[in-house]
């Protein structure tokens, strides 16, 4: 699956022309991929993660319909981070989870442990991978 990193700037608000129409029905649709950077002091973000495991809020998580990944994974030179890589079916799954009561329990343990976030998106390019980039993949 190849992902297209998109980032949107707010100045005043957004006005999608019809030619892009086409390309926001597309992404609403399309798998998304949030890539999330917890950051703390003293080894919270490790906390976080593992008090989130083993509290079964993760394994909720998992549980949730559209949900296809929730994992952490602790970067090689930095102890203070850890990144979630939360994947959905769809935007419209992704807003469930946002209105669930799972929301409430993340931010009680961000809270917590006092972590800073720094976010990615990504939704799926459907078109799938470039043949000139098929030489460069081992499967």
């Amino acid at each position: 699956m190849k992902l297209l990193r998109l980032a949107f700037f707010m100045l005043g608000g957004c006005i999608v022309c019809s030619a892009c129409t086409s390309e926001v029905k597309k992404i609403s649709n399309a798998t998304i991929t949030i890539n999330i950077y917890y950051t703390g002091k003293n080894n919270n973000a490790r906390k976080f993660a593992e008090e989130m495991e083993q509290s079964g809020t993760v394994a909720a998580i998992r549980k949730e319909a559209g949900n296809r990944r929730y994992e952490y994974f602790y970067p090689k030179n930095d102890e203070q981070t850890v990144l979630l890589i939360d994947t959905w079916e769809n935007q419209e799954a992704l807003n469930k989870h946002h209105n669930s009561p799972m929301m409430n329990k993340i931010a009680e343990l961000r809270n917590k442990y006092n972590l800073h976030m720094k976010v990615e998106r990504y939704v799926e390019d459907v078109s799938g991978v470039p043949d000139q980039d098929k030489k460069f993949i081992k499967e």
